[in-house]
């Protein structure tokens, strides 16, 4: 089975879009990931989001053990080149990827200046769950009052992304995926505070 660039692309595309304009929003992208073989190194939703991100236009980096591997399979589908995490627009931070990548990745992404808030990275973050994990509490843009969400992934992430995104507009967009081809979206307009447990 192969992903079919037009449909396929298309449809997952408008789910993204949708997360983005409603953050909390759980995406599910299991039919489009369902076309794509398995062990290619990422998350098979990963994948899908690669296709649809990547061109000969951006740049990208990815944080991993498979990083040769992963980057290779990227520049082959898509001509885009590979950068220092420092200058890329887009960021991978895979699940096998060490314990200290994921806030290297968010410390070291462009966040873009005031003149060009758009030449900041976005981060897509593989994490083992969107249904566990931090209990997060979303407001801003697109949320009603506030909106809840789950997400499993190392600690320490939801401060850095805080400093990051401080001093809007410049920040980073977050892109979530998990094992069960689900898609999150925090936009750097997002605030996010964690549950008090009770």
């Amino acid at each position: 089975m192969s992903l079919d660039f037009i449909h396929d692309i298309q449809r997952a595309y408008r789910k993204l879009i949708d997360s983005q304009s409603r953050p909390g929003t759980l995406s599910d992208l299991a039919e489009e990931a369902g076309e794509l073989a398995l062990d290619k190194g990422c998350l098979p939703a990963t994948l899908v989001l690669a296709e649809m991100l990547l061109d000969t236009e951006v740049s990208f980096n990815v944080f991993s053990e498979r990083k040769v591997q992963v980057t290779q399979l990227f520049k082959q589908m898509s001509y885009a080149r590979e950068a220092e995490a420092s200058e890329a627009d887009f960021i991978f931070v895979l699940r096998d990827a060490q314990q200290d990548d994921l806030q290297q990745a968010f410390e070291e992404a462009k966040i873009g200046n005031l003149s060009d808030p758009h030449f900041s990275a976005t981060l897509i973050i593989e994490v083992e769950s969107l249904s566990a994990g931090s209990k997060l509490r979303l407001s801003g843009p697109g949320i009603q009052s506030f909106a809840n969400a789950q997400v499993l992934a190392s600690e320490g992430w939801l401060d850095i992304r805080a400093e990051r995104n401080a001093e809007y507009p410049l920040g980073l967009d977050c892109l979530f995926v998990d094992t069960k081809h689900r898609l999150l979206a925090l936009p750097r307009t997002t605030q996010v505070l964690v549950e008090e447990v009770s």
